[in-house]
C-alpha cells in the first residue's frame, strides 16, 4: 500500500464511527420504522444531515466535556423542539393528516398530544438510542470523540444546511402538493418561544451550572437483558400508539388520558434508565438488549401504518428490517464473542477487537461462556 492509500484508510478508520452515527441515526428513527419509506427515500441525505448531524454534534459535546445521561437528554430535546417548532413545524401546523377527518388535540396552535410523542420519540430514537448503539458497534473507540473540531464545523453546517431544505420542502412544497393541505408558517411568538426553549435546554446541558445535571442515580439492579428487551419492545409499542391517536384514529378519546398516558411512559423509562445503568452490575449485554428489543418493537408496529401501501414500500421495508435484524443479531453474536475473549485473559475490562480476533474459540470460550 502506498503512502497516499495508506493516509486516506487512516482518514477513513478514524472518521467511520462518525459516517455510520451519521446513517445510522434516520435509519433508525425514520427507515426502519417505515416513516420515509422506498418512495421518499431520497429526503435520506438531508435527513443525515440534521438527524445524524444533531446526534453527532450532541455525542461531541457530552464525550468532549464528559457530561451524562441527562445532558445528552436536554441536548435531545433541544433538538427535537429545533425539528418541530423550526425545521418541519410539524407539531406547530395544523396536522397534514387526520384519520378520521377531525382535528385532535389542538390547542393555543400546538398539536400537544402529537408534540409529547415527538419530543421523546426523537430524543430515543434520533440522538440516545443510535449514539448507544453506534458506541457498542465500536467499542474500542467508545471514548473518543469520533469527529475534529473541523469535523464538527463541517457537520454543523450541513445540519443548518439540511434544516432549511427539510423546512423549505416541507412546509412549502409537500404540504401543498403532496397533502394539499396550505403551506404554513408559524406566528412569531412561537418562533420566539421555541427558540427560548431550546436556548435554555443547551445552557442547562452545557453552560455553567451543568452540574446541576450530574447528580449521581441511586443504583437499581438491572433485569435480565431478555427482559429488558421484552419491555423496550413494549414501551415503543405503547409509544407508538400516543401518535396514532395524535393523527386522529379515535376523536373520542379524551386527549388528556393520552397526555397522562405518555407522560407516565416516559415516566417510568426516565425513572429505572438511570437507575439501572448506574448499578454495577450493568453491562453492555443489558444495553444490547434494551437496545434491541426497543428497535424491534418499533419496527414491527410500525407494520400498521403499511396497510393499503404501495407494494414496493412494502417490500422494502421488510427488506430493511430483516437485514437489521440479522446485523443487530451478528452485534450481539460479536459482542459475546469479545466478552468471553475478555474473561479467557483475566481482564475487567473489554478488549479492542482486534485483540480478540487473536484468540482460538475452544474450551472455556464462546460455547461455554455465560
Amino acid at each position: 500500500m502506498s503512502t497516499a492509500e495508506g493516509a486516506v484508510a487512516s482518514v477513513w478508520k478514524r472518521a467511520l464511527p462518525a459516517l455510520t452515527l451519521v446513517l445510522v441515526a434516520p435509519l433508525v428513527a425514520e427507515v426502519l420504522p417505515g416513516a420515509t419509506r422506498f418512495s421518499s427515500l431520497f429526503v435520506l441525505p438531508v435527513e443525515m444531515c440534521v438527524w445524524g448531524g444533531g446526534a453527532l454534534m450532541i455525542r461531541y459535546a457530552v464525550r468532549r466535556w464528559h457530561l451524562g445521561w441527562a445532558h445528552m437528554l436536554a441536548l435531545a430535546l433541544a433538538l427535537a423542539i429545533a425539528e418541530e417548532c423550526l425545521i418541519q413545524q410539524t407539531s406547530l401546523a395544523p396536522m397534514f393528516l387526520r384519520l378520521k377527518g377531525e382535528t385532535y388535540a389542538r390547542a393555543f396552535g400546538v398539536n400537544y398530544v402529537y408534540f409529547l410523542w415527538a419530543l421523546v420519540y426523537e430524543a430515543v430514537f434520533v440522538v440516545i438510542l443510535p449514539i448507544h448503539l453506534v458506541e457498542l458497534i465500536f467499542p474500542d473507540r467508545r471514548e473518543e470523540l469520533w469527529v475534529s473540531v473541523a469535523g464538527l464545523i463541517v457537520a454543523a453546517v450541513l445540519f443548518f444546511l439540511g434544516g432549511f431544505l427539510a423546512w423549505y420542502s416541507w412546509t412549502q412544497i409537500a404540504r401543498p402538493s403532496v397533502f394539499h393541505v396550505p403551506a404554513y408558517n408559524p406566528p412569531p411568538g412561537a418562533i420566539l418561544i421555541a427558540t427560548c426553549a431550546i436556548g435554555v435546554l443547551i445552557f442547562l446541558a452545557l453552560g455553567p451550572y451543568r452540574d446541576v445535571l450530574s447528580r449521581p442515580s441511586t443504583p437499581l439492579r438491572p433485569p435480565p437483558p431478555w427482559l429488558l428487551g421484552t419491555a423496550g419492545a413494549l414501551w415503543a409499542v405503547l409509544w407508538y400508539g400516543l401518535v396514532v391517536l395524535a393523527v386522529g384514529i379515535a376523536p373520542w378519546f379524551p386527549p388528556a388520558v393520552a397526555v397522562v398516558a405518555g407522560l407516565l411512559l416516559a415516566a417510568v423509562a426516565l425513572f429505572s434508565l438511570p437507575r439501572w445503568s448506574a448499578d454495577p452490575r450493568w453491562r453492555r449485554g443489558h444495553e444490547f438488549g434494551l437496545i434491541f428489543g426497543t428497535m424491534l418493537g418499533s419496527m414491527m408496529v410500525g407494520f400498521i401504518g403499511f396497510i393499503g401501501a404501495a407494494p414496493v414500500d412494502l417490500f422494502f421495508k421488510i427488506l430493511v428490517n430483516l437485514l437489521a435484524v440479522a446485523l443487530l443479531i451478528a452485534l450481539g453474536l460479536r459482542m459475546t464473542r469479545l466478552r468471553c475473549c475478555t474473561l479467557e485473559r483475566g481482564n475487567t475490562r473489554p478488549l479492542p477487537p482486534h485483540e480478540c480476533r487473536q484468540t482460538p474459540v475452544g474450551p472455556g470460550s464462546v460455547s461455554d461462556c455465560g
